[in-house]
């Protein structure tokens, strides 16, 4: 194929694809915060000194972890009907992202509140502080910030594994490509393409990512 050629087939195929790719970040950004939303009460959970609570909350972030998320989708949307639960493509792909984030966003979180000082539980107890305000006050801000990067990269995270969904026909940067593709017959430029924008999304939310922690450690130089 001649450069020419090669352009005027990105330029055909680039307003698909960008529509597809502004699907993949809402998609990600919509399952960023039902992954923290799962992740944050999980956090909690497995850091109460009960093993009720502990118990199924381990369990969860086991699974989820130790699972492909692709199995998880396939579950979720192809296994389902069978017991009269229905999902959407939509909501099922968000679900089982959200499922699957909330997972790790957990973990990132645990080790971000055991990483505060103990003395700064004990100083908010002493100025007659709950748990609860403790937590919410003194606790989760400092945690937050050291989270920033772990939360950061599982953002990233799942603008790529946002291309998995469209094996439930759900559509997204990937399924507008292979859509592309099937109407050209050029596979390799366009999946070239859709990796380059995967990639400066990546850097885009990096950049992101790094603006954020210099202002969360602004206070703390």
């Amino acid at each position: 194929m001649d450069w020419q050629g090669l352009f005027e087939l990105l330029q055909e195929a680039a307003p698909v694809m960008l529509r597809g790719a502004g699907y993949t970040v809402l998609f990600a950004l919509a399952s960023m915060l039902g992954g923290l939303a799962i992740g944050f009460p999980v956090a909690l959970m497995r850091l109460l000194p009960y093993r009720l609570l502990r118990w199924p909350a381990s369990v969860y972030v086991s699974l989820m972890r130790g699972t492909p998320l692709l199995v998880q989708m396939f579950v979720i949307y192809y296994g389902l009907p069978s017991i009269g639960i229905e999902f959407t493509p939509v909501t099922a792909g968000i679900l089982a992202l959200s499922l699957n984030s909330g997972a790790f966003l957990s973990e990132s979180l645990r080790g971000a509140i055991g990483a505060v000082s103990k003395g700064q539980w004990a100083a908010a107890y002493s100025l007659g502080l709950g748990y609860r305000a403790t937590l919410v006050e003194v606790v989760l801000p400092q945690a937050l910030r050291i989270a920033v990067p772990a939360m950061s990269n599982t953002l990233i995270s799942l603008i790529k594994d946002t291309s998995l969904v469209s094996v439930i026909t759900m559509t997204e940067l990937m399924l507008s490509t292979k859509e592309v593709i099937a109407t050209t017959f050029q596979p390799l430029p366009l999946y070239m393409a859709a990796a380059a924008i995967y990639w400066v999304l990546s850097l885009l939310f990096e950049a992101l990512q790094r603006r954020a922690e210099q202002r969360l450690n602004r206070a703390h130089r």
